[in-house]
């Protein structure tokens, strides 16, 4: 087996892991608020918030930054009750001006940066006995994009069944997955406090 298809492997299973569920939590809250018509919008988003990852996880592995993981372990579960919280308050996102909508880009972007400290330390212990992390890096961060897809096209085609088929209105299909998601991230808060 190859370098890169090892490690494209590794971050395709990591992100797919439904034992690290706050990750698909993540990717499902920002996408609770597009319809499924609005699919390259998500698929950008969902690219904005693995570029932020893949940064710091880069910035991580080679020990340029360095965080307490304690910290960081509470600070992803913050940042699904902050989407989760914010989808609540968006009322349609057709109103929303350009201007609006790349914010959520940089707001995803921010949030992967975080995120990917949380993946660090899974990597960091992998890559230590690698000649090079670039291919490896490069690899690990292409199967964490198409995880994140897979899980994207899942959501939305679970999207348009329950709109599109069941009749669910799109407001109380938004509040219903942000809610659930924002008790979820409330409880692993709690699990995760570090003080």
């Amino acid at each position: 087996m190859s370098l890169f298809r090892l490690y494209f492997e590794l971050g395709l299973e990591h992100i797919l892991d439904v034992n690290g569920y706050d990750h698909i939590l993540f990717v499902v809250a920002l996408c609770a608020i597009y319809s499924t018509t609005e699919w390259k919008k998500v698929l950008i988003l969902v690219t904005a918030f693995t570029v932020g990852h893949s940064i710091t996880l880069a910035l991580a592995t080679v020990r340029y930054v360095n965080f307490d993981s304690s910290i960081i372990e509470f600070l992803i579960p913050v940042t699904i009750l902050i989407t989760s919280l914010s989808n609540l308050f968006v009322k349609d996102l057709s109103s929303y001006n350009a201007r609006k909508i790349s914010f959520n880009y940089l707001y995803a972007g921010f949030f992967g940066l975080i995120h990917g400290l949380g993946f660090s330390n899974y990597l960091k212990q992998i890559l230590s006995q690698e000649d090079s992390i670039v291919t490896p890096l490069f690899a690990f961060n292409i199967g964490l994009e198409v995880g994140q897809i897979i899980i994207v096209l899942v959501f939305m085609a679970i999207t348009f069944i329950a709109v599109s088929i069941l009749g669910i209105s799109r407001r109380d299909w938004k509040f219903f997955i942000s809610s659930a998601i924002a008790g979820v991230a409330i409880m692993l808060m709690l699990d995760a406090k570090f003080w």
